[in-house]
């Protein structure tokens, strides 16, 4: 994925290019969400997870793919300077791939806030369930790609799986 963003290029611009980028790959897009204070992101379709990690995942092993295990794809657009909430899921875990960068991604197994580590274009993080993690986009749009693991299969994880320790933007 090669786009020349900077912290400069607007929200509807990056939306619109990786959107176009996504369209070029035939990866079917279920919903945008580009309203978040942090910048926002665009679901693929679950029908697509192989396309999907083919295209960005390649290499990547995700063992339950095969027997079944529910995996929901999407891309995550954060704005230059501005960070996700230190938060964990009850309900997922997650693999993030990032596709422009760098980024600062922030995890720990309590609430304590760690320093945040750098991660460039190609790196990919493994987020247990319930381990707090963050993301921060630095000198231009961080662009992830994210595949959640869903472990509860009676109950997959949404977007209200999110549980808030500290937040930017005053949400719970």
């Amino acid at each position: 994925m090669e786009f020349k963003l900077t912290a400069h290029t607007s929200g509807k611009e990056v939306f619109k290019l990786v959107q176009e980028y996504l369209e070029k790959m035939k990866l079917k897009i279920s919903f945008i969400d580009d309203k978040r204070p942090w910048g926002g992101f665009i679901g693929i379709a679950e029908s697509n997870v192989k396309d999907f990690i083919r295209v960005f995942f390649t290499g990547t092993e995700f063992p339950g793919l095969e027997q079944g295990e529910k995996l929901s794809p999407k891309i995550l657009l954060v704005e230059p300077g501005k960070r996700l909430s230190w938060q964990y899921h009850k309900r997922r875990a997650e693999v993030w791939k990032v596709l422009q960068g760098p980024v600062e991604i922030v995890t720990s197994d309590s609430d304590n806030h760690p320093a945040g580590k750098l991660f460039n274009e190609g790196d990919i993080i493994h987020i247990a369930r319930e381990q707090r993690h963050r993301l921060k986009g630095l000198t231009s749009w961080g662009i992830i790609a994210e595949i959640w693991q869903h472990t509860d299969k009676d109950h997959p994880s949404d977007e209200d799986d999110i549980v808030r320790v500290k937040d930017d933007f005053g949400r719970d």
